[in-house]
């Protein structure tokens, strides 16, 4: 099993992988509420994603999430879940997870557990019902706290993710933290990034996680720990809950310097950087009989090297346009 270093010396050991770009939600910062998915035909079916997946672990990659859209309204995802769970231990794969906006947890939560998922990233941005459903659209909150309690229920460790909304959800982070404190879940904050064409103004939603770290200071005490998922968080530990609170900040504090990952989309394309639009289309080759595993191998190297240092995320009044103008449901979670 080799391993695959970037440009810039950096060992390539995750990868988050869309299943699929659609969604039984239409979350602000994340989607168009008009949004057009693509032909089946263009997505990758569960069996080449298996596939993919597979080479790119003979690659070195220790740890895959599934991502959408939402990935668990794919159709019969769970066996895909359950193959990918075959790999882990002697097959290469050390971690097995999943992000998911808990719509669909109360009746799939036990088949994640006996697929191999044991920590699932549930994203939450509010606990009030009447902003739950505004800043998702139509979502009811009832159900994804169900799924929530469900998944705690079938053994997996729960972090909730939230994206902070600048007059959206900055006065609720100390409930929040209570509540996870209370029911033993990590709590990730995300600052919120210029991806995609949506309504609104991207600097009236941004809140920097920085001045967020400040307020949550004088009520609460974070203590610095080592604790590493080998993504981009950097997390805390909050001495009167026991529980963990990370920061993903890609404006405030740029993280490329230690990026391990790179993103699949459902259609085969690989980001080699979430911010940056350069990639490599899997998709021909999958669907070319004549190519092997050892071409299939051969160009996810090639797609490697091209891993640039980082991403070029800016949100000011100047640039009033996204960095990227794909969405994130495209490129996944």
């Amino acid at each position: 099993m080799s391993s695959m270093i970037d440009p810039f010396g950096r060992r390539i050991s995750y990868l988050r992988v869309s299943v699929t770009d659609r969604c039984d939600l239409r979350c602000v910062y994340c989607m168009a509420e008009d949004m057009t998915f693509l032909p089946k035909r263009e997505v990758l079916t569960l069996e080449e994603l298996d596939r993919l997946c597979g080479a790119f672990i003979g690659h070195g990659v220790e740890k895959i999430r599934l991502t959408g859209g939402e990935p668990l309204v794919r159709k019969n995802v769970i066996s895909l879940f359950r193959s990918l769970g075959g790999r882990l231990g002697g097959g290469g794969l050390k971690e097995l997870t999943v992000t998911t906006n808990g719509t669909q947890l109360a009746h799939m939560a036990e088949d994640l557990y006996g697929a191999g998922v044991r920590r699932i990233n549930v994203s939450l941005d509010t606990l009030d019902p009447a902003a739950f459903k505004a800043a998702t659209r139509w979502g009811e909150i009832e159900k994804v706290l169900d799924g929530i309690f469900a998944a705690k229920a079938a053994g997996l460790a729960v972090k909730i993710n939230a994206v902070a909304l600048k007059g959206v959800n900055e006065g609720e982070y100390d409930r929040m933290l209570a509540w996870c404190g209370e029911h033993g879940f990590d709590l990730c904050l995300i600052e919120t990034m210029p991806m995609g064409d949506i309504t609104g103004d991207r600097t009236d939603q941004y809140l920097p996680l920085s001045l967020v770290r400040s307020r949550l200071r004088e009520h609460w005490t974070l203590e610095d720990t080592d604790y590493r998922t080998g993504g981009p968080a950097r997390y805390y530990t909050v001495k009167e809950t026991g529980r963990r609170l990370g920061f993903i900040t890609p404006m405030t504090h740029n993280f490329c310097e230690s990026c391990n990952r790179v993103r699949l989309t459902c259609t085969g394309t690989l980001y080699m950087c979430l911010g940056q639009d350069d990639a490599a289309d899997f998709r021909p080759l999958l669907r070319d009989p004549s190519v092997d595993d050892a071409a299939l191998r051969a160009a996810i190297e090639a797609a490697i090297a091209r891993k640039p240092k980082g991403h070029d995320f800016i949100i000011d009044r100047r640039h009033n346009r996204p960095s990227v103008g794909r969405h994130m449901s495209v490129t996944g979670g």
